[in-house]
């Protein structure tokens, strides 16, 4: 039998330009620095964590699709036949109608997310068996495998249900045995409870954020326990398990005094804003090095919007200030951006909106992301902004809906967000809990807050989903009588290499 080893799948490779975009497992070396003379100094440690931090940015695509292209942000308007500037979807429709399948996935094998896991259980299994390293730093590193490793997880868990668990590192493959069976997705959120707690106690007391926020940290896996015991509330685990997601958020605000609100949400997203005082974990993008994968499904192409106007600014679209050089997959709907108050910084700064002008009347035409913009560089616009995991108000906004559940008052919460977003329009008579129409409703209150909040980084889908099945019924294409959409569908390839698998229920069988 024909044995095909793979000598040494680092993260490392990251570090000296080597990208695998390959969406099939790819069972070529792709290093001729193998397991045996590697892991023998601080330095290739050092190296190696690096690595799967820049493996983990690859992923930033994945983490939007997944956590947002599915729920109600993107998509034409009724009676519109297309995106604004002309550009046609492609077959990107099918995640906001929700008209996936087999050979229209959405996202196809996993995310690649396994690639990403087998690094982190060899990095794993390599600070259990050495002594080369500091204590403190075999600590940390061994809390960012563990809680990186749950990161994962709970996408595969929310998204797809039963996945495979693997934990073991794999350093050789026999071609006959690859397929693998998935593990019932109780056995999946067990694991990933397990490496929280496993994070959390290797970190120990450390609380230290490294290389400007954009190392996974104890504060990190806090907010990750916090939304997975949230998620549990939801679906069976109420109060007790809202008390365990308020517990890890209070803990991070008793242990990390810095972390606040930053002042202004117009500069949040600023590209050269890296680590600042409101972000608690971020994918790093820097000029020559990385950016982000957004400009084929979420910008315009440059030409094609200058024939529209910008009503707030009364002026043309032009190539010099307006040059995102994109290619429009994925509008913004109309009807998002006019769910946001005319007064709220959030609107304008999240999304642009594009307008037909005749005489002096605007007619607007649709809309696209403005939250990355990145920076002007030669000449050209580079997508540089560090895209934000978790920041404070996350923490604030999952801490008044601990406290929803809970039957303690969100306000406090809920207004310090509200109070940032309107700025010198804020008036709390108006503009703050209890006092909008929906804060009737708190649970909705607070969900609406997030879409408000946190559009366009990946989290609309997953909360509408944590709500509970009738948001997503109301707020997405979905109906009551099609619940097996509410995970995603398997694709073909993958269902093809790996025997083992089955199809998602309710999904045609493979």
């Amino acid at each position: 039998m024909k044995k095909i080893t793979i000598q040494f799948l680092s993260g490392l490779m990251m570090l000296f330009g080597i990208h695998s975009c390959s969406e099939k497992l790819d069972l070529r070396p792709i290093s001729t620095i193998s397991d045996a003379n590697f892991w023998l100094t601080q330095d290739q440690f050092d190296a190696f964590v690096s690595g799967i931090h820049a493996r983990l940015r690859t992923t930033t695509t994945q983490f939007v699709y997944l956590g947002e292209m599915r729920a109600d942000i993107f998509g034409t308007d009724p009676g519109s036949s297309s995106a604004f500037t002309g550009e046609a979807t492609q077959g990107v429709e099918n995640l906001w109608n929700n008209t996936l399948g087999i050979d229209a996935a959405g996202v196809t094998n996993f995310g690649g997310f396994y690639n990403n896991i087998n690094q982190l259980n060899l990095l794993i299994d390599k600070l259990n068996t050495t002594n080369i390293i500091t204590a403190a730093n075999k600590n940390y590193y061994t809390g960012i495998a563990h809680g990186l490793r749950a990161y994962y997880y709970f996408h595969l868990y929310r998204s797809w249900g039963d996945v495979i668990i693997e934990t073991e590192p794999t350093y050789s493959i026999e071609v006959s045995t690859l397929a693998k069976a998935a593990s019932p997705a109780a056995e999946v959120l067990a694991l990933i409870k397990d490496d929280i707690e496993k994070s959390l106690t290797a970190y120990g007391t450390d609380y230290t954020f490294k290389n400007s926020k954009s190392y996974w940290s104890k504060a990190a896996t806090q907010m990750l326990k916090a939304e997975v015991f949230l998620w549990t509330s939801s679906k069976g685990g109420g109060n007790a398990d809202a008390a365990v997601a308020k517990a890890a958020l209070a803990d991070i605000q008793t242990n990390v005094a810095s972390l606040s609100l930053q002042s202004s949400y117009t500069s949040l997203f600023a590209y050269n804003n890296r680590g600042g005082n409101e972000i608690i974990f971020s994918l790093r993008n820097l000029v020559n090095e990385s950016s982000l994968p957004f400009s084929t499904t979420f910008f315009p192409q440059t030409g094609l919007l200058q024939n529209f106007h910008d009503s707030a600014n009364a002026r043309q679209f032009n190539s010099t200030t307006d040059n995102w050089g994109g290619l429009l997959r994925a509008p913004v709907k109309i009807a998002t951006f006019r769910k946001f108050n005319d007064l709220d910084s959030r609107k304008r700064v999240s999304i642009q909106a594009a307008y037909n002008k005749s005489g002096t009347a605007y007619t607007i035409a649709g809309a696209f992301v403005n939250k990355y913009q990145g920076e002007q560089v030669a000449g050209g616009r580079s997508f540089t902004n560090d895209f934000p995991i978790y920041r404070y108000a996350d923490l604030l906004l999952m801490l008044a809906e601990a406290k929803n559940i809970l039957g303690e008052s969100p306000a406090d919460e809920i207004n310090r967000v509200r109070a940032r977003a309107f700025g010198s329009n804020y008036d709390i008579a108006v503009h703050g809990f209890p006092n909008q129409a929906i804060d009737a409703d708190p649970k909705k209150a607070i969900l609406e807050e997030r879409l408000f909040e946190f559009v366009f980084e990946g989290k609309r889908w997953y909360d509408l989903r944590r709500a509970g099945d009738a948001e997503v019924y109301a707020n997405t294409t979905i109906t009551s009588s099609e619940p097996f959409k509410l995970l995603w569908p398997i694709d073909r390839s993958t269902l093809t290499n790996n025997r083992a698998l089955e199809q998602t229920p309710g999904y045609p069988k493979f």
